[in-house]
């Protein structure tokens, strides 16, 4: 069983970087495996004003596989966005595929986790509309919690500093603290009057965000969230009760999509 599972994850990984990279890409990660794990690949695209840059040996390379060959983030608009705001920004990815399809659009990138905030910083530097923001969204503002589960670069999780770990996956040593920031707080300090596509990928802290969320929710124009009840039971149905007032709702791969008034489309392909 181990030999199978180790060849399942070889043709995985050989599938995943010949699709999103081509053959230079899956040749210079397999001449990295040993002599450079922490080796940098630059992205040009042409559908992206500037490159960017993946960790090649991370799961920076399946992110950009959802985001830019899936379409995780594919939609038609009913009007131009002006404000997007991209929660659990990792690496600046999703931020760079909005600020390119919709240009006018002042985005604000919030990424708790340090290495992959400096990442961030460093990919979306080129883009004026783009705000690097290094903070978790949270329920309450306060101090928090980082912890590595070991999931990769897209799979930290916050918490309370003074709570026990909701999961005994999450008893590792890497930890780190951040400052924890609520959507009004957010909201007031960038002036934002509506914010017109909320962008929520935070490994399960939506829970606590949704738990509190009856003076901001309607400020909201489209959601585009992926749950993580597997990870904290109990986040489908605090997303569900804290995010009425929306039309339509769809899935499109992993995020659920909530949207008012047509806001949002479903592409046809």
């Amino acid at each position: 069983m181990k030999i199978f599972d180790l060849y399942t994850h070889y043709i995985f990984t050989i599938e995943l970087y010949l699709q999103t990279l081509g053959l230079p890409g899956l040749l210079k990660v397999i001449l990295t495996k040993v002599t450079n794990p922490k080796a940098l690949i630059g992205v040009k695209r042409s559908d992206c004003r500037f490159p960017f840059t993946l960790r090649l040996h991370s799961s920076d390379v399946q992110a950009f596989k959802q985001i830019f060959v899936e379409d995780a983030y594919n939609f038609l608009v009913q009007i131009q966005p002006s404000i997007i705001v991209d929660a659990g920004a990792n690496i600046g990815l999703a931020s760079i595929y909005f600020a390119n399809k919709y240009p006018e659009a002042k985005i604000i990138a919030i990424e708790p986790e340090q290495n992959n905030f400096q990442m961030l910083k460093k990919n979306v530097e080129p883009y004026a509309n783009i705000i690097p923001l290094q903070a978790a969204l949270w329920h309450k503002n306060e101090e928090i919690e980082i912890i590595d589960p070991g999931r990769g670069e897209w799979g930290f999780v916050i918490q309370n500093k003074d709570l026990q770990k909701y999961s005994s996956d999450l008893q590792h040593d890497n930890h780190q603290t951040v400052i924890a920031m609520t959507v009004n707080k957010l909201i007031n300090e960038y002036n934002l009057e509506r914010i017109n596509i909320f962008k929520i990928d935070i490994e399960g802290a939506e829970k606590e965000v949704f738990s509190n969320s009856a003076t901001w929710i309607d400020k909201v124009d489209s959601l585009i969230v992926e749950l993580h009840e597997y990870l904290k039971p109990g986040c489908n149905r605090s997303f569900y009760n804290g995010s009425g007032g929306f039309d339509q709702e769809w899935y499109q791969g992993e995020n659920i999509v909530l949207t008012k008034q047509n806001y949002l489309k479903k592409c046809s392909t």
